[in-house]
């Protein structure tokens, strides 16, 4: 993995680059050699592998679309931090609060990152309580949400200023009404409940559930990020955990090459093979050739010569 170290840092020197970054992270158990050997508890502990997103896509963007992963053996905010050190823009994400440092006023009188929410997340709260116990403000909730994702299936794929000014038009008067709707449920239901606790996750970070409306670019929600890590998720049920911390930074090294290849339409397995066999021939000069998303197969010919 060492000799593509390279091309995985050109990955992420791209999804970083990016204005609209999507992020995300998921739990991942970590074998602890110091405590198996001490024969304290499992001998495993928790660690984090991040997964951040570029996809432009949605918006017609140029830049092509990654993901880069990053392993901690934590969840310490100082993690988020180091990893988006050299990035700014749109950080679409939960509501972690790791993050809120990074949306913080700098000297300039601008945060280095704007804030922007998952209407997703929030959808899936009242679909729980919905769920259980068939709610009919939590039923409202999710009608009011879906108008706003029946819009956005009619704008997918167009360019941000189209995507800005429909929604401009079609999604300001539902979105304000959601909000004023959401005020007044508060004021009518127990305070303490899963209902009054979904409705003040909304309303408590409302610019940041807002900013799709302003901005084209940004979605509705955060599915890209979570995309990127629903496979480390599936693949937890397979491995159980990671041997070691180096382990796992390996494995946040492979994911990257195999997600991006995969978010650019290539199968990764031919992807990876042919890479490894031309990386160490490769002149350094000239890594991005090697790129998901410039990529071409090497011919029989070039085999041959090579």
């Amino acid at each position: 993995m060492r000799t593509l170290q390279p091309l995985i840092d050109r990955i992420e020197t791209s999804v970083l680059a990016s204005d609209v970054i999507h992020a995300d992270d998921t739990p991942i158990q970590v074998l602890d050699h110091t405590r198996r050997a001490k024969g304290l508890g499992k001998g495993v502990k928790q660690g984090r592998i991040w997964g951040y997103v570029c996809d432009q896509r949605p918006w017609s963007g140029p830049a092509p679309p990654g993901v880069v992963y990053r392993f901690a053996p934590n969840w310490k905010a100082e993690h988020v931090q180091n990893h988006l050190c050299n990035a700014s823009g749109i950080l679409q994400a939960d509501a972690y609060k790791g993050y809120a440092k990074l949306y913080e006023t700098g000297a300039d009188g601008t945060p280095r990152f704007r804030e922007a929410a998952c209407f997703a997340h929030w959808r899936r709260d009242f679909h729980d309580i919905w769920k259980a116990n068939k709610s009919p403000i939590a039923r409202e909730a999710l009608d009011r949400i879906g108008q706003l994702y029946d819009i956005e299936r009619e704008i997918a794929g167009k360019p941000a200023d189209v995507r800005r000014a429909v929604r401009q038009e079609h999604s300001r008067p539902k979105h304000e009404a959601l909000r004023v709707w959401a005020e007044q449920q508060l004021t009518r239901i127990p305070v303490k409940g899963d209902l009054a606790s979904a409705f003040r996750y909304g309303l408590g970070r409302w610019p940041a559930f807002s900013m799709f409306i302003e901005d084209g670019r940004v979605a509705i929600d955060n599915n890209a990020a979570e995309r990127a890590v629903r496979p480390i998720g599936l693949g937890k049920k397979n491995w159980l955990f990671a041997g070691s911390e180096a382990g796992a930074e390996t494995l946040a090294r492979a994911m990257t090459l195999i997600e991006s290849a995969k978010m650019n339409g290539l199968d990764p397995q031919a992807y990876l093979a042919d890479v490894l066999d031309r990386i160490h021939d490769h002149k350094i000069n000239r890594i991005d050739e090697l790129l998901p998303w410039k990529w071409t197969p090497m011919s029989a010919p070039q085999a041959l010569a090579a």
